[in-house]
């Protein structure tokens, strides 16, 4: 497969990096696209679910939903991954169910954005160069895509808490979302994220 390299060019004319944070509930298919995208742009792919500590997995298993509590560990972990590809000006590829509007902050801003921090004024909920790739589609066929893969830990079970957790991500809220529907291939899923990442993008 040919590993295309590319430049994000800011407004100010000057280039960066890109980060993409693949969203959206469990089974929605994070982890394939992810990996299609890693090889076919030839970027890093830091999987969310590796980061989750232990005993959040095993409470997982068990088909316990996870609280808020549980996932700030999670996800401030994820946020010292995004800063440190940002810091390297590296592209990279983050997937994380990043189900609440809270969670999304917490990935931009790290323990800035938790409930009790002191932190002020209000953070931008979107960062350059930082966009949410949404995996979105009906509850259904993700579910029978759960019971079909096999050695996960999450149980299907668990997917009815996660769609009533979401917290859809919309553009009129000022976060940088690319919205991406399920029901399509990998491949065709694919195309729609390059085509977005070449509308400010040029090879080089």
């Amino acid at each position: 497969m040919e590993i295309c390299v590319w430049s994000v060019k800011t407004c100010a004319g000057v280039c960066s990096r890109m980060i993409y944070i693949i969203m959206g509930v469990s089974g929605c298919g994070k982890s394939s696209l992810g990996a299609f995208l890693s090889e076919k742009l030839g970027w890093p792919l830091h999987e969310g679910d590796s980061f989750h500590p232990e005993e959040n997995v095993a409470k997982m298993a068990r088909g316990e939903a996870l609280t808020d509590r549980d996932r700030f560990p999670w996800l401030l972990r994820l946020h010292d991954v995004i800063e440190r590809e940002r810091r390297s000006s590296s592209d990279a590829l983050v997937a994380c169910s990043a189900l609440k509007r809270l969670y999304r902050l917490i990935l931009l801003h790290g323990s800035k954005a938790l409930p009790f921090s002191t932190a002020s004024p209000p953070l931008p909920h979107s960062l350059p160069g930082v966009f949410f790739l949404f995996l979105h589609g009906d509850c259904e066929v993700i579910r029978q895509r759960m019971v079909a893969r096999k050695g996960h830990f999450m149980t299907a079970d668990l997917l009815d808490s996660q769609f009533e957790v979401l917290e859809v991500p919309v553009e009129d809220q000022e976060e940088n979302v690319v919205r991406l529907d399920v029901s399509r291939s990998i491949p065709d899923v694919a195309a729609e994220v390059e085509k977005h990442l070449s509308s400010f993008t040029s090879p080089k």
